[in-house]
């Protein structure tokens, strides 16, 4: 599979892309911002006008675009890519949607003899920059040996979690229910810190060397120290949405979710404040503006 087309060139597909082009892939991109398309096309890749454009004569078509709407759009909307896919072509599902609209997306690619592999993916902007994301996929096992290569120019661990469609967005929903609650738990740590009268920026040089310590608070604590929240390098609507996929899969399941019910709110509540298109770091404001002080007495 060499010839490739990529839908999405937003924060994290721009630099997928470019992965694949590095590691030799011939693509053909679009994103619904034409000036999103350009520095790819700088590099090598051929700008298409609309996602049927993209898939023409595609091996595979990777998806990295916002959620289950924009995927339907992309594939079956006015222009869409699955009319331009040959039988047998590949759809390569990256954005996280949840596992049952995906299966959705499996059951309605195969009546026209498509294949999915759902690979939802973790690791940030830089990491997808250098090729160095985690990639959960779910699907056949041949039709990941098959897009195995194109995977692996975009993830440095590339991993086979179950053989249905859904599998690998089951593990992404586990993935981001900590994500979520991470950053939340360091707003409110940092928050807290100062409410105490202490540096925040003390206490967060020495607890991260702790046992409390983890990527979410060396990462996202550092950007809330540095009030980093424009540009966004992930934004706090992300959250609102995924917290919600988590919530909604838990519910089919009949497990509860208290801690991701509590920072599902708080994620709502950010957005309902104005930093959604902020980045998710952001959630710091929440505890500052937003929560009050304590009803106890």
């Amino acid at each position: 599979m060499q010839n490739l087309a990529f839908v999405g060139l937003g924060a994290m597909g721009a630099p997928m892309a470019k992965c694949l082009l590095s590691a030799g892939f011939g693509l053909r991109v679009f994103d619904v911002r034409e000036e999103n398309m350009r520095p790819l096309a700088d590099v090598g890749a051929t700008a298409a006008g609309s996602p049927r454009e993209a898939a023409e004569g595609a091996d595979a078509l990777v998806l990295m675009v916002v959620d289950a709407g924009q995927t339907e759009a992309a594939l079956f909307g006015e222009n869409g890519a699955a009319e331009a896919l040959a039988p047998g072509a590949a759809v390569v599902a990256m954005s996280t949607v949840g596992p049952e609209p995906v299966r959705e997306l499996d059951r309605r690619l195969s009546e026209r003899q498509l294949r999915l592999l759902d690979a939802p993916v973790s690791g940030g902007v830089a990491r997808a920059g250098r090729g160095d994301l985690l990639i959960m996929a779910g699907g056949p096992d041949d039709l990941f040996g098959e897009l195995r290569p194109a995977l692996d120019a975009m993830g440095s661990t590339v991993v086979l979690c179950g053989p249905s469609a859904g599998d690998g967005q089951s593990v992404k929903l586990v993935n981001q229910l900590l994500c979520g609650i991470h950053i939340a738990a360091a707003g409110e740590a940092l928050a807290y810190a100062q409410a105490l009268g202490l540096d925040p920026g003390s206490v967060y040089e020495t607890i991260r060397h702790g046992a409390a310590g983890s990527f979410m608070l060396e990462d996202r604590g550092r950007r809330m120290l540095d009030r980093e929240f424009l540009p966004p390098k992930s934004a706090l609507d992300i959250f609102v949405k995924d917290m919600g996929l988590v919530r909604e899969a838990a519910r089919g399941s009949g497990f509860a979710t208290p801690l991701s019910d509590a920072a599902h709110r708080l994620y709502e509540m950010g957005a309902s404040l104005g930093f959604g298109r902020e980045d998710d770091s952001g959630i710091l404001r929440v505890f500052e503006e937003g929560m009050g002080p304590s009803q106890e007495t």
